[in-house]
């Protein structure tokens, strides 16, 4: 079901979206759809650990200490 097709469906009461993936969806796409709040779950965990595990690599590969 849509995200428009919920809200309108609860209307008034405020509607919480969780995207913890890629998504075309920008913060003021679902602010105009009129989402109240946007969680993130676990995704800001997810892409630090992928930096971290970036960084590794390229220390244990390349000897690189700097920005990755």
């Amino acid at each position: 079901m849509p995200v428009s097709a919920v809200i309108q469906t609860v209307a008034p009461k405020p509607v919480n979206v969780l995207i913890g993936w890629d998504s075309d969806l920008m913060q003021q796409d679902l602010a105009d759809l009129g989402v109240r709040r946007i969680s993130v779950g676990g995704a800001l965990a997810r892409a630090a650990w992928a930096g971290f595990l970036t960084a590794a690599r390229l220390m244990a590969e390349q000897g690189r200490l700097g920005r990755c």
